[in-house]
């Protein structure tokens, strides 16, 4: 398994539109490593605008009418700033019982999770359902060429079940069933650029952006800032990635490119928030053209009382001991495609909270528990 693991998290994975080549040669690794354990996996490639070939592997076990279906993402983010790993990023290191390496933890225990539990059940003759096993594509920039592809392609049955294991916390005991609405935007700050001698000539782009940014996430937060259950957080609003502007320090920038990460309860309107996000836009000294990189309004949660939902706490209870809380979360999975299209669908892992930082870890312990549990689904 470590040995799969490894070679896996050598096999960059990123998104052309973070500097990488997509997951063609990661889905090339493992679809042979399933075909060498007597499966045949299906493979549905997309090519995206950067004309990069965006792939995602499906393989199913069993003839039952039925199927569970684990779905995980191969695409990790970048590394960020190199000078920040203690390691090779794309060399995994296991130490102290933890894989450190891009990618281990997002999404990477998901998927070696999922195949390993596979591998386990193939020694299984009669299982009560197919199991399924999705590894897709294009998770971390919104599923374009990923789930929301494989949603148009018929492979999942009514009444079938589906857990994402690309969420949870140390002790196991979160099972989400919600997810907040997300909202990425672009912001163009457009003023007068002059010699930063005379400042008053002109009009810093710079400057009146991150005014104009700042109090715009700070008035967010107050007019959106309750709660609902069963969110524990209220909803989000920061500044997120921020573009160079000018390679000389003694000039006054005319333009500012920033953006905004919002990730916002059900209970709010989307296009309220924009609204919102417009007039104050009026205020700003400098010009200011907005663009909306994502926009994903939550759907419904996945019912409390839904059949998946009672099989994994049942699970977890029989297998880990664990009393689970079903709970939402801010950060976006596959789930949410799932439920948009009338699916009921779980989020849960036994995760450390390292996903896109550096030194990312995850540990094989709890590697090991989630196989049990996914194993014991079918018992």
């Amino acid at each position: 398994m470590l040995d799969t693991y490894s070679q896996m998290i050598a096999i960059k994975s990123i998104s052309p539109e973070s500097g990488g080549e997509g997951e063609g040669k990661r889905a090339d690794f493992l679809e042979r490593l399933l075909k060498s354990w007597g499966l045949k996996p299906k493979r549905y490639d997309y090519t995206d605008g950067h004309k990069t070939k965006r792939s995602n592997i499906v393989v199913k076990h069993g003839y039952k009418k039925r199927t569970l279906w684990i779905l995980a993402h191969i695409d990790t983010v970048s590394i960020g700033d190199a000078k920040l790993w203690k390691s090779d990023p794309f060399k995994m290191v296991v130490k102290d019982g933890k894989a450190y390496g891009r990618g281990t933890q997002d999404n990477g225990q998901g998927v070696i999770t999922g195949l390993y539990a596979l591998k386990e059940l193939l020694k299984r003759k009669d299982l009560k359902y197919n199991y399924g096993l999705v590894l897709a594509a294009d998770e971390e920039n919104g599923s374009a060429y990923g789930i929301q592809k494989l949603l148009n392609e018929k492979i999942f049955e009514k009444g079938d079940m589906f857990i994402v294991p690309d969420s949870g916390n140390p002790k196991g005991s979160h099972v989400e069933i919600a997810e907040k609405s997300i909202l990425w935007l672009k912001f163009t700050i457009t003023g007068r650029q002059v010699h930063a001698s005379i400042p008053r000539m002109g009009i810093n782009a710079f400057m009146e952006g991150a005014r104009f940014g700042l109090e715009t996430c700070e008035f967010l937060q107050r007019k959106y800032g309750g709660r609902e259950s069963p969110f524990e957080s209220p909803s989000t609003f920061v500044m997120t990635k921020h573009e160079k502007n000018l390679d000389s320090t003694n000039i006054i920038p005319g333009k500012e490119v920033f953006y905004m990460d919002c990730r916002i309860l059900p209970k709010y309107n989307l296009s309220k928030v924009m609204g919102d996000i417009k007039r104050l836009s009026k205020k700003c000294k400098a010009k200011v053209d907005i663009e909306i990189v994502q926009r994903e309004d939550a759907p419904k949660p996945t019912r409390s009382d839904a059949e998946i939902v009672r099989l994994l706490k049942g699970t977890l209870k029989r297998k880990l001991n664990i009393n689970a809380q079903l709970i939402g979360i801010g950060g976006g999975t596959i789930a949410a495609y799932l439920r948009k299209a009338g699916y009921g669908a779980v989020v849960w892992g036994i995760e450390e909270d390292t996903a896109h930082q550096p030194n990312e870890y995850a540990k094989i312990s709890n590697i090991e528990k989630m196989i049990g549990v996914f194993t014991g689904l079918f018992e």
